[in-house]
Order: C-alpha cells, then structure tokens, then sequence
C-alpha cells in the first residue's frame, strides 16, 4: 500500500515553495502538478540532494518510502520498490535519465544488478514512480520508475557553482569530493550547461589473512567522476532541440562485505573485514548520448526522444577458496584463483508522441517505440602465483566463455484522462509490444568441460499492458484515486549447459496486476499534510535464477504476491520549521514452491524488503540577517529485519530464511548560507550502525564465512559552495 505524492521534507525542509500544487512531475510524460496524478509518487528536488549530501542511491533512500537497495559495490545494486524482487537477473525497476531508459530489458545481461547508479550532482528532482509502469514506460517497469530529471540550459542567464567536500570516516581513509557547474546563454535562443563530479571515498574494511592477521587495511575505497554537457537550441515557444551527453565511471578496489556469520549475518572477528587472496576490484562505465525535439503543433506537441547508451562493468572475482584448492589437487600447483568478467550493454531507443495540451474536458497521448539491444558477457578463470596477479604458466587452459546477446522491442501505446465536471477525473491506457531475442555461447577449457558452442538460442513474445486509474476531488484539500495496472518483464531465450533438459530453452515472460487506493489530504493553509495509499499486488510466472550442471538459467516460478501501506506526512508548525514522517509495511511473499535449483518454498519472504521501514525528519531555518540564513537538521532511518536470497538448504536445516539484521541510521546537518556562499558540517550514520545491505551464502570465503555489505561507518563532513 503506497505513499502517494511526495517526499515532502525533499523540498519544505529546503526551501523551496510550499505550494504542492507548484511541484510539476512528467510522471506520465506531460507536465502535471503532483496533485493530479493518480497514482503513487515521490519527487526529490535538487536542493534537498544536496542538503543531505546526497550522491548515490544509498543517500536518499529515506526520503522514499517503500524504495530498497539491495548492494555489495558502487555500481552493483539493485533497486527494489513494493518487494517486487525474487533474485532474478533481470530488473523489475526502470531507470531513466530525462528521456532515455538505461540497462538491459532482457535477462542476459545482468540488467537487474546493475541499476544506473547516477551521480546527483545538478540533478532537477528525481521522481520515483512506484507500482507496475508498463503502459508509458515499457519493458522492466513492473515494480516502478525511478527517474533523474536533468537540468535544463538556460538562456535566462550566467550561471557557475562549484562545491567542495571533506569527509572522515571511522576507522577509515579520508574522503574528497568536488563537482561544478556552468551555465552559457549564447544568445536568445542558444544555451550551453556543462557539469562535472570528483568523488574519492576512502575505504573502510580490512583485508585479513585466514588466521586473522593484518594484510592491508582499507581495501574498498572507491572513485567516482563524470559529467555532462547539453545544448539546448529554442528558435521559438513552438520548437526546441536539446542534445545532451553524460559520461560517469565507478572504480572500486574492493568490496563493502565483510565476513560474517552465515545464520545470523552479524560480522565476525570483531571487525569490518575480508577474508581476500586475489585483490578484487570493478570499474563500471555509463555513456548517454541524447536528443529530444518538441514541436507545438497547435492541436498537439509532437516529441522525438533518441539515445544511445552504453554500460559495462569489468571485475576481478576471488575465488580461490572455491577452485584453488581443487587445482592444486588435479595439477599439484599452490595457487591463487580468480575469475575476470566483462559485462557490456549497447543500447538504441527512439520514441515519438503525440500529445495534446491541457485541455479541461478530455487529453490524450498516443506513440511509438523502439529500442535495439546488444549485450555480452565474457568470462575467463584463471590460477596465479599466491600473493600475486602473475599466471601460472604450464597450466592447460582452465576455462573461457562468451555470451552474446540481442535483444529487439517495438511498440505502440495510448493514455488519455477524461474530465467528468470538476471533481471527477478517469485516466485509462494501454500498449502492445512485441519482443525478438536471441543468444549465442562458446566456451572452452578444464572447467567448462572443453571447448563447446552452443546453436543459438532464440525467443520472441508480444504482451500486453493497461492502466486504469479513476480519481475524485473530495474537496479542494483532499483527493482519493484507485488505480489498476498491469507490468511484465520480458522472457527470452536460455543457453544450456551439456546435457541440460531442451525444455528449458527459453522462459516466459512473467507479469502481475497491481491494485492501488489512495488518499492526499492537506488543511488549507498546508501547515499539515498527509499522503497514504494501499496495494496488493498479484505476481504470476514469477523469474528466478538457479544453476543446472554449473550453468546459471532463467526459470519460471509460480506466484508470488505483495501487500501494504506507504505514507508521507508533514507537519510545519512555524515559519522555518518542518516535521515529517514517512514509512511502509510490505508483505511479500511466495504464494508457490520455486523450481528446485533456486530454493524457495511457499510463504518465504521476497528478498530484500523489510516488513517495515520508518524515516523521521526535522529541519529548521531561520536568518540571521541581510543575506544570511542559517538551518539545522535531523533524519533516522529505521528497518526491520530483511530476508535474504532463497535458501533450501538453510531452511531445512533452521526451519526458516535467513534474515540480516534490522537496524536504525541516524543523520545531522546544519550551515549558514551567506547568499554567493555557504558552509555546510553533516554527520552521516551519527551511531555507528553496521547496517546490511547483501547476504551471499555460501560464499567463496573461508571457513564457511558469509559475505554481507556494509553501509559505510560514522562519518563526518563539510562542504563549502560557491555560486554566481
């Protein structure tokens, strides 16, 4: 059940206009106010970003109820809304910059697990859409949206800002983190905006020998740099052109797990650290090159949104307690065993709508789209010299192999809202899409069983989505809407290990329906408001990943289901001050046995979500004279226990999941703004919390350890901003 419109403290606590119907959302690709859209809805402006230091996904999950990150490394999460996640490989939550959709749609490619982490440096807002998105958004919406909004040039005028942080971390490296922004007018209807980001976050956790010594300490530390530059040309209010390109890396050196206890996921040895033979590292890599044309044509606008996107991720994999230990024994070698992978997503989108004004009576929008995907994969296993990266020589090949991926979607969609007098409001729409997928692997080595290419695997489906969502004004304070959709993932092709049963060629798409009421209300000077709504969610062939003869596949399940509440409240008693509370219970659960390789029984818990989570905010702002303000501000964070991946073996042997920790996030800022400058001192995660994103059991660690990610410890900061 599902908060509906707002984070509120994102923009009362910072600042910005207390007017909700001033917030605008292109939740359905129109401008709206977040009050007219009837459904479930989070808006994060820039400012509040900034004002609780945000620049990853981790930063802001507290001002989004029922939003969950599921993480071991920068760049290697995934987003879970509504406890739409069995584990699969393939994503339940739409990431989109502006316009274009970023990742894989498909379930070759790993696109669930490696959600775009985007740096929210000069970032508008981001709109966080929760419940199934298939009509407007596609493919792997089924679970919501979560969408930056850029900012745009501006003709208007001059515009540079530049920010400078300084973090330290308990028992940890010092952190630096820079970023800046320009903005160009090159005329009256010609702007340039570049931006750009340095993030240099030391690490935290030690790498240990097996017996617990001291090998090096603070291995994870991590960079992340990029920016962007966009063009936006406007002869006139009737057309315009933006062109934008985006570039980020993330590089990591390890890591945020940490060994732990494989049946509570509490860390052992007294410490945050790894049990690492082979220094293990990732360097993830996005690229967005976009364009978007508006032409007003008088009876409608006529949009065109182009892009072409590119991700891939390199890592170093340690996995010398799995397989060193059997190389040794076949080839009498001591070794160090690690697996190298590269994963790498090609993407082409167009999109054209059509859509008509703001009209009182009836506005529609109808379109087309189509994207093309080429994806790969590309593993090698490989035994060095212990203690180093130098390969073995003498050794046969050990193990090799490559998987190619294409993946084609076309489709056609239609929304409309018709207005039934002034209270009443029916927003309905639907689209047909169909799908042509194809796969091809070769391997080759000891471990793969020799050299072997598989014929290539091929699948195509068409489904169909719908939206329905009648909203009544109660009054000009209160709104209460219903809304009925429907969201799918795609299926596609499998490739099958030697010997692998042919039925299990390919899956199914999987889909659910998801029903939705909800309830804003405000008194009318806004000093209190309240956002509730509630869901229940109906989740068929449900896709889980399992192993067959060391092969990874696609299977279907059977049904799963997801009931609850989410709600935002926000309370300003005085000029300046702003109490808010936002919260979620989530009941999902499997209605059906998994197929056995992947574990899960009937009545387990979806991974990675919470019963309940609970954030609490409070700021306050004051002057202090001329220019001068000042605030302060407070925030925790509270989760109940998360159940973790399915587990047969574990269940049978506990008589129940396994389950991380529940635990609380404590936050503080305060700063004085001078007008052109301001200081800023924060203090993240205040107690000390060792909160767990991640359980990997069994893992490849010794003595049976688990691994289990980490937030990142007490830290404190300031930040010093210039602008002009």
């Amino acid at each position: 059940m599902a908060a509906l419109v707002t984070a509120m403290p994102a923009w009362a606590a910072e600042g910005e206009a207390e007017d909700q119907n001033d917030i605008v959302v292109t939740a359905q690709k129109r401008e709206q106010r977040l009050i007219d859209v009837p459904q479930s809805v989070s808006v994060v402006s820039g400012e509040a970003l900034e004002n609780i230091q945000a620049t990853n996904f981790s930063d802001y999950l507290k001002l989004v109820p029922g939003l969950q990150l599921n993480q071991t490394t920068a760049g290697f999460g995934r987003l879970v809304i509504r406890g739409v996640n069995t584990g699969g490989v393939a994503s339940t939550v739409a990431v989109y910059q502006d316009e274009t959709t970023f990742g894989s749609s498909s379930g070759l490619v790993n696109g669930a697990i490696l959600a775009g982490d985007f740096d929210t440096f000069d970032v508008e807002r981001i709109e966080v859409l929760r419940g199934p998105q298939g009509t407007i958004y596609g493919a792997s919406s089924m679970g919501g949206v979560l969408k930056y909004v850029m900012n745009k040039p501006d003709t208007g005028g001059f515009e540079a800002r530049a920010r400078a942080s300084l973090e330290t971390t308990k028992g940890g490296d010092e952190s630096y983190l820079g970023s800046a922004v320009v903005n160009v007018p090159l005329g009256e209807t010609l702007a340039f905006r570049a931006s750009g980001f340095y993030r240099d976050f030391g690490g935290f956790i030690d790498s240990i020998g097996t017996a617990g010594s001291d090998v090096e300490d603070d291995i994870n530390s991590s960079k992340s740099y990029g920016g962007r530059a966009s063009v936006l040309f406007k002869p006139s209010e009737t057309f315009s052109v933006q062109l934008s390109a985006y570039l980020q890396n993330l590089k990591t050196d390890a890591s945020n797990s940490v060994d732990s206890s494989p049946a509570t996921g509490r860390t052992l040895y007294g410490r945050l650290s790894q049990s690492q033979f082979v220094p293990e590292g990732t360097d993830v890599r996005y690229r967005v090159y976009s364009g978007i044309a508006d032409l007003d044509l008088g009876f409608a606008s006529l949009v065109s949104a182009t892009s072409y996107s590119t991700l891939s991720q390199n890592f170093r994999g340690d996995l010398t307690t799995q397989f060193g230990g059997l190389i040794q024994a076949v080839f009498g070698t001591p070794n160090d065993f690690f697996q190298g992978q590269l994963t790498r997503v090609r993407r082409f989108t167009q999109e054209f709508r059509l859509q008509s004004p703001e009209n009182d009576s009836f506005e529609w929008l109808v379109g087309g789209y189509y994207t093309r995907e080429r994806g790969v994969i590309d593993q090698s296993f490989n035994a060095v010299q212990p203690g180093t990266l130098t390969p073995i020589t003498g050794l046969p090949l050990l193990g090799v192999a490559n998987l190619q991926s294409r993946y084609r979607e076309l489709a056609g969609f239609a929304n409309a809202t018709i207005h039934f007098g002034q209270r009443f409001d029916l927003t309905f729409g639907g689209r047909y899409s169909g799908n042509k997928q194809s796969a091809l692997q070769v391997s080759d080595g000891v471990l793969a069983g020799g050299p072997n290419t598989l014929p290539i695997a091929r699948s195509s489906e068409n489904v169909f989505t719908f939206s329905v969502a009648p909203q009544f004004e109660v009054s000009d304070q209160a709104t209460i809407y219903a809304r009925v959709a429907k969201g799918f993932r795609p299926g596609g092709p499998n490739v099958l290990a030697p010997g692998a049963p042919p039925e299990l060629g390919s899956y199914d798409s999987d889909s659910l329906i998801s029903y939705e009421l909800g309830v804003k209300a405000e008194t009318v000077d806004r000093s209190f408001s309240i956002d509730i709504a509630a869901f229940y969610i109906d989740w068929k062939d449900i896709q889980v990943f399992g192993q067959v003869n060391n092969f990874g596949i696609n299977f279907n399940g059977g049904k799963a289901k997801s009931q609850g509440l989410e709600f935002t409240t926000s309370l300003r008693p005085t000029q300046g001050l702003t109490f808010s509370l936002n919260g979620a219970y989530t009941d999902a659960k499997l209605k059906d046995d998994t197929p056995p390789q992947v574990g899960g029984l009937s009545g387990d818990a979806l991974p990675y979500t919470p019963k309940y989570s609970v954030s609490a905010n409070a700021d306050y702002e004051w002057e202090l004279g001329g220019e001068t303000t000042a605030y302060v501000g407070a925030s925790i964070r509270s989760l109940s226990k998360q159940p973790a991946g399915f587990d047969f073996a574990f269940r049978s042997a506990n008589g129940r999941q396994r389950y991380l920790p529940s635990y609380e996030v404590v936050d503080l800022r305060a700063g004085v703004d001078f007008g052109k400058y301001s200081l800023e001192l924060y203090a993240k995660n205040l107690t000390d919390a060792e909160g767990k994103t991640s359980l990997e059991a069994p893992a490849n660690i010794p003595l049976g350890a688990a691994g289990t990610a980490v937030i990142r410890p007490r830290t404190f900061g300031v930040t010093l901003t210039a602008g002009f």
